[in-house]
This record gives C-alpha cells, sequence and structure tokens, in this order.
C-alpha cells in the first residue's frame, strides 16, 4: 500500500474536526446533496438497491440534522424540523412511486437550506 493512500482520507478527516458548527452543517448538506443526486440518478435507472442505499445515507444525514436542532432556539429550529420531516416523508413517497423528481425536489429544498448556511459559515 501507498503511504500517500491515507493522506487524503487524513487531511477530511482533520478538516471536519477543525471545523467550526456552520461549516459542518454546510458539510454535511453537502452530503445529502451528493447521496440525493446519485440516489436520484440510481432510480431512474432502475437500479433500485443502489438507489436505496444513497437515500438512505441522506435520510441518515436528515436526520442527524434534525436530531441535532436546538429547539430552545424557538421559530426557527421548529420550522427547520419541519423541514426535515417534510424531506423524509418525500423521500418515503420517492421510493414506493420510484419517482426520481420528488427526490430532486428534496434535493433542491436542502440546497437552499445548505447557501443560507454557507452565508452564516462565511463562505
Amino acid at each position: 500500500m501507498n503511504a500517500y493512500a491515507s493522506v487524503p482520507a487524513a487531511y477530511k478527516e482533520s478538516s471536519i474536526m477543525t471545523a467550526p458548527p456552520e461549516r459542518l452543517v454546510v458539510m454535511l448538506y453537502d452530503g445529502a446533496h451528493r447521496f440525493l443526486t446519485q440516489g436520484a440518478a440510481a432510480m431512474g435507472q432502475g437500479d433500485i438497491a443502489q438507489s436505496n442505499d444513497r437515500l438512505q445515507r441522506a435520510e441518515a444525514i436528515i436526520s442527524e440534522l434534525n436530531s441535532t436542532l436546538d429547539m430552545s432556539a424557538g421559530d426557527i429550529a421548529e420550522r427547520l424540523r419541519s423541514i426535515y420531516l417534510f424531506c423524509r416523508g418525500h423521500l418515503g413517497e420517492a421510493r414506493l412511486e420510484r419517482d426520481p423528481r420528488k427526490v430532486e425536489t428534496v434535493s433542491r429544498l436542502l440546497g437552499e437550506l445548505r447557501e443560507s448556511w454557507a452565508q452564516l459559515a462565511g463562505e
């Protein structure tokens, strides 16, 4: 094994461990977007196993975003929770109906939230 093969993984781990909370949220949105895009593409190609795997990964990220909400923050946290719950439900419908457009809807919605968090993170 090449000694340099683990350098990208070490860099990624270091960037995660040292990132401020706002940047971590942006990174989660980026991961969700990637998995949703892959899931929609696989669904469109009829690869249900690949689609399910990618959508489950995206759902895990959405669940993490939801579970880390500080509900004492008031209205904003409540609205985010509603959006995350909508996204999870919409992905369930997408799976049942095998409709990649519903996955893309969730991806666009989360993309808008990502941009807001990126602004907060100073990107």
